[in-house]
């Protein structure tokens, strides 16, 4: 029988996801999206090219060989395709849920030219929840004798930490937290990432033999030189992350009922503050909250007021939505659960009622001037513009700065904003010790921050072994 060649669905419109309703979903923290199920992957998986150059690979900063795992599923080779994947990225449902494939892989899909991408994302995720049905742990190399230290559990640590330990080496991670994850676990909702999602990419880690060490605060508890010289270890990977609040900085700022992204998102994701008094930690809830900042820590902070019974969420932002940068996904589902856009304004300052908690706003309107450093234009206050709004929680997420705990645990070079300085593999100017993810970089994205710990990852491996 001659081989039938493939012929894909170019005419099929992409394959929707299957959403919640927005006004139920946005008065609980159920998952957002159900996700694919086995015939919706496959009815997307036909709309693929198969390109001859795969530009959705020049997309994904971990290099996953997505035509390949897209043929498998058109096969219905279900554990073929999340094996392929995973020798690329051992966590799949995670970056099918968070990542923004319209920057990465999908928008360097040749079929968004003209129209839809192919959702590479929802078939990622897809695969990677199917990893309790037909997954298997990935084989890993004999040890080799060399230990590794990682500081952070968070993506960039996680994806360092399996690599090191499917290429033989004994591998700890020290977690500041009582609990792994990082900012999956703390910084993002449960209706976006369920954190037994996160739970259980922890937990293949561990079968492979990555330990972790809850509770430990590096720099406080531990420096780099005593890991070195009190417990053998032979390398360190530095992956605390970025997260240091930013603040407004303007009057009323330190009132009751005015939080930090960082605290409100931490308490409501880590410590479960949606569900006290069986948890003990406690959040206000307000009737009319008032986000500020335009990313998708702001999104996630309107949308987790929601569910905590807020009747009114606004999300002020200085500039207009177009310059949002956040996902544009995110950005959808928060104006269909209803979230209210307040664009071109900034706060002046924050204002007390009679029990001494925030009760009012006052705004100025912007206007957009010429594009500063990041492109964008630059927001201009419009004199004699002031307003006010009722506000009894405010939130901000306008970003965040370097955590002081790479300098407190090793000798490393910082740059002006205390990020520390590498080269293109990760090496810091300490031989002993690389970084990556947000500390590097700053603030950036989930699978930016686990391509930095692969990379590193390598060139640990070639360090250590002589390979270079």
């Amino acid at each position: 029988m001659p081989e039938v060649k493939y012929r894909p669905n170019i005419g099929a419109p992409r394959t929707p996801a299957n959403e919640e309703p927005a006004a139920e979903r946005a008065r609980d923290f159920r998952p957002v999206d159900t996700g694919y199920t086995k015939a919706d992957a496959i009815a997307e998986a036909n709309r693929c090219l198969d390109c001859k150059k795969p530009l959705c690979m020049e997309g994904c900063p971990v290099g996953v060989h997505i035509p390949q795992f897209i043929e498998k599923i058109r096969e219905e080779d279900w554990a073929g395709a999340l094996e392929t994947i995973k020798n690329d990225n051992l966590l799949p449902s995670v970056c099918g849920r968070v990542c923004p494939q319209e920057n990465q892989c999908e928008g360097k899909c040749v079929l968004g030219r003209k129209g839809e991408p192919v959702a590479i994302g929802q078939l990622e995720r897809m695969l990677g929840d199917m990893a309790d049905e037909v997954g298997k742990a990935p084989e890993c190399k004999p040890k080799n004798g060399k230990k590794v230290a990682i500081v952070g559990s968070g993506p960039s640590g996680i994806a360092c930490a399996g690599e090191l330990a499917r290429e033989g080496f004994d591998v700890t991670v020290f977690e500041a937290f009582f609990t792994g994850g990082g900012v999956l676990t703390y910084g993002i909702p449960e209706f976006r990432l369920p954190k037994a999602i996160v739970k259980r990419e922890i937990d293949g880690l561990e079968q492979l033999g990555v330990k972790f060490e809850y509770n430990s605060v590096a720099g406080r508890l531990f420096t780099a030189e005593e890991l070195f010289e009190d417990e053998g270890f032979d390398a360190l990977y530095l992956a605390v992350g970025a997260g240091l609040p930013r603040f407004l900085h303007v009057p009323g700022e330190n009132l009751p009922g005015v939080y930090c992204a960082n605290e409100y998102l931490t308490r409501t994701n880590l410590m479960r503050a949606y569900e006290f008094p069986e948890y003990d930690t406690p959040v206000r809830h307000g009737k009319n909250v008032v986000v500020f900042g335009g990313g998708n820590v702001a999104m996630d902070a309107a949308r987790t007021a929601l569910r905590l019974g807020a009747e009114k969420v606004t999300l002020a932002y200085r500039r207009t939505e177009a310059e949002m940068p956040a996902r544009r996904a995110e950005i959808h589902h928060a104006k269909e659960e209803g979230v209210e856009i307040l664009e071109l304004s900034n706060p002046l300052r924050f204002l007390p009622g009679p029990d001494g908690f925030v009760s009012t706003i006052e705004l100025q309107r912007m206007e957009l001037g010429e594009p500063d450093a990041s492109g964008r234009r630059r927001p201009v206050a419009i004199p004699n513009s002031e307003f006010a709004i009722p506000c009894d929680v405010a939130v901000t997420a306008i970003g965040t700065r370097a955590n002081p705990f790479a300098k407190l645990c090793a000798d490393v070079e910082l740059d002006r904003w205390g990020l520390i300085q590498t080269d293109e593999d990760g090496r810091t100017s300490n031989p002993k010790v690389w970084a990556g993810g947000d500390i590097v970089t700053g603030a950036a994205t989930v699978i930016l921050a686990m391509g930095a710990g692969k990379t590193a990852a390598a060139s640990i491996k070639k360090t250590l072994l002589g390979e270079e």
